[in-house]
């Protein structure tokens, strides 16, 4: 099994980093490469198409708005990997700065450790990157 964690500080309250983040159909609004989010099953299950019209299927594991963390899985992803499962936390640096940190883990399948470690590394940080922009812009 593979992991990967990447993390980014924002200068922004943890509690507006989180309602961002904490809300399991809010892809779009940060991840350049999400195009559109459905929630279906009562909001347990998102549909995402990507930007290149890939569907990406997730399930809603565990969401915890106190500890500021959500654990999803893919149900049905193109990526070479399987038994895909991330969280994402926000935690607190102080009033007005906060971390967001997103960590999963994985088989890969067809590619090596380090080839799907790199493929989650740049969505893992290009996302936070953007994550970053939107909320310090607003």
């Amino acid at each position: 099994m593979a992991g990967i964690t990447r993390s980014i500080e924002i200068d922004r309250p943890a509690g507006t980093v989180w309602d961002l983040i904490g809300n399991f159909d809010s892809l779009p609004l940060w991840l350049d490469q999400i195009a559109t989010s459905v929630l279906e099953e009562d909001g347990r299950v998102r549909r995402l198409t990507t930007t290149s019209g890939a569907v990406i299927i997730e399930r809603l594991l565990h969401f915890d708005d106190a500890a500021q963390s959500v654990t999803y899985a893919h149900v049905e992803a193109p990526d070479p990997v399987r038994d895909y499962v991330a969280t994402m936390t926000v935690n607190a640096l102080g009033p007005d700065r906060a971390r967001a940190t997103w960590h999963s883990t994985f088989i890969p399948v067809g590619i090596s450790e380090e080839q799907a470690i790199a493929l989650f590394a740049t969505i893992y940080e290009g996302g936070l990157s953007a994550l970053k922009t939107r909320l310090e812009a607003a």
